[in-house]
């Protein structure tokens, strides 16, 4: 099967492209309910799209980023409502931002404190919020506590070669999850020509100058394959996954070693990976401080599996779309499933499928969290989702890929 692309990539490369210096080409973007807020909010400060074909479009970034005119709507997306406002730094003027109901619960201060601490003026901490943008920001240190997302950091990131004195960015606090996301962004910004250095942990400096334009394409995206993948593992059959990459700084890829670990066989071969699931799954321990995404998949096959998993490292998705753990922890008890939410994670105590039994489930308005539970229904009869359509904030062909792959079995 072929994936749509990367949500992450996406949305990275649509702002990059509408901060460079000209024009760019983007291959294999993904159009869902995320990308589509990004490219309104882009398109608020100046920025034009031209559709090419389907996943190909073309960036006309302005000389100069203006003030959105009427709020920006972020949706529930984490890129949306922390990514855009570092870019809407740039434009002087007030701008406001909006979003979803549940969006008032995702953080988004350290994002705003940064801006702060350029010279911006904040009205807010949380959706919705304002910035009133001087002509010039002053001044380029920036210290924030970025424990709860990863992307407050990219946030600032990803602006700062625009920034009049580039950007002197550092993080105080536990350890950022999910780091290989700020692999990501260093990586597309190095593509582009924007050297970040890292003298030390924790310290990002970028100097001034331009972001260059780059024809690119985006890559699937691995932690929607991982649903896809899991479905094999859950059932015993085989899935085969096409376009991935020999190397990759998505956080997604690690599913192939819990695959693995969970006694599947995982074959890589011409850029397509293929997974066979064992007859039993086995339990697991897995520390996803680097891909948290995973873990309502990797949850659901704990709770297929014979034996213990234990999922760590994952304290911050509770400000995630849902309060993922709590959500988990109802959920997957509903249907039987023997488990308790620890400090930073979650211990299933599985009893392979028969253990489980089939309930109406809440995905809570999150993809992820509808990927879990289809999953689940796979093997369990009678596991009935409230909302599917949610899966369209990253991938809205979900419902019909899903029903073809059931149908293939």
């Amino acid at each position: 099967m072929v994936l749509p692309g990367s949500k992450s990539q996406t949305n990275r490369a649509l702002l990059l492209a509408g901060l460079a210096d000209g024009p760019s080409i983007l291959d294999g973007v993904l159009t869902s309910r995320d990308t589509v807020l990004m490219r309104d909010g882009l398109t608020a400060l100046g920025v034009v799209f031209e559709d090419l074909a389907p996943g190909r479009v073309r960036v006309v970034p302005p000389q100069r980023l203006h003030r959105a005119m009427s709020p920006i709507d972020c949706g529930l997306a984490g890129t949306v409502m922390r990514f855009l406002p570092a870019a809407a730094a740039l434009a002087p003027g007030i701008t406001r931002f909006v979003g979803d109901p549940a969006a008032a619960a995702r953080p988004v201060g350290p994002v705003l404190d940064g801006l702060c601490q350029l010279g911006v003026s904040v009205s807010g901490a949380r959706i919705p919020f304002s910035l009133e943008v001087p002509e010039a920001l002053t001044g380029n240190r920036v210290t924030i506590d970025s424990s709860g997302s990863s992307q407050f950091i990219s946030a600032l990131l990803l602006s700062g070669a625009r920034y009049p004195e580039g950007i002197d960015l550092r993080h105080v606090g536990p350890p950022v999850p999910s780091a290989p996301h700020i692999g990501m962004t260093c990586q597309m910004l190095a593509e582009r020509g924007v050297r970040v250095e890292t003298p030390d942990p924790d310290h990002w400096r970028i100097a001034p100058g331009p972001i260059h334009s780059l024809d690119a394409t985006v890559e699937p995206d691995l932690t929607n394959a991982a649903v896809f993948l899991a479905a094999a593992m859950a059932t015993g059959g085989t899935v085969g996954v096409a376009g991935w990459p020999a190397e990759s700084t998505q956080p997604g890829v690690v599913f192939l070693d819990i695959a693995r670990g969970m006694g599947a066989t995982v074959e890589h071969s011409g850029g397509v990976v293929g997974v066979t699931g064992p007859d039993a799954l086995r339990g697991t321990t897995v520390d996803l401080h680097e891909a948290s995404e995973l873990t309502p998949v990797v949850a659901a096959l704990g709770a297929l599996a014979e034996g213990r998993t234990e999922i760590s490292g994952v304290a911050h998705i509770r400000g995630h779309e849902t309060d993922r753990l709590a959500a988990l922890e109802a959920e997957l008890s509903a249907l039987g499933a023997r488990v308790c939410q620890t400090p930073d994670g979650l211990v299933i105590d599985g009893r392979g499928p028969d253990g489980l039994h089939g309930a109406p489930v809440r995905s809570y308005a999150d993809h992820r969290m509808a990927h879990a539970e289809a999953l689940l229904g796979l093997v369990v009869d009678g596991v009935v989702l409230d909302d599917v359509a949610c899966t369209s904030k990253t991938m809205p062909d979900f419902p019909q890929m899903w029903a073809g792959l059931v149908s293939a079995r």
